[in-house]
């Protein structure tokens, strides 16, 4: 049960990590990219850090990857948008400068 529940996390993470990669080659500017890689590497990170807490069981370890795991889901969400707000900012002012 173990094994099975590993292997579907790790699967899953792996699968988000490489939806967010198609995303970011594939979309066209880069508040798109940043939006798919954003979203892609916080769920593959978070699956694949469950994963990791399932093989190591109830232990220090997994409390560790615990608080890894929720630094992640604050640090990363607000990273993107921290870069997504610079790059609109600069934008809005190449076109005030354009005008």
């Amino acid at each position: 049960m173990k094994l099975i529940l590993m292997i579907i996390f790790i699967l899953g993470g792996l699968f988000f990590f490489s939806v967010g990669t198609i995303g970011i080659l594939r979309f066209p500017d880069l508040l798109t990219r940043v939006h798919s890689a954003a979203k892609c590497d916080t769920l593959g990170a978070l699956l694949c850090l469950a994963a990791l807490m399932v093989y190591s069981g109830f232990s220090f370890v997994s409390f560790k990857l615990l608080l890894v795991m929720i630094f992640l889901w604050i640090t990363n969400p607000t990273a993107t948008h921290l870069i997504s707000k610079a790059a609109f900012i600069k934008e809005e002012k190449n076109k005030k400068l354009m005008e």
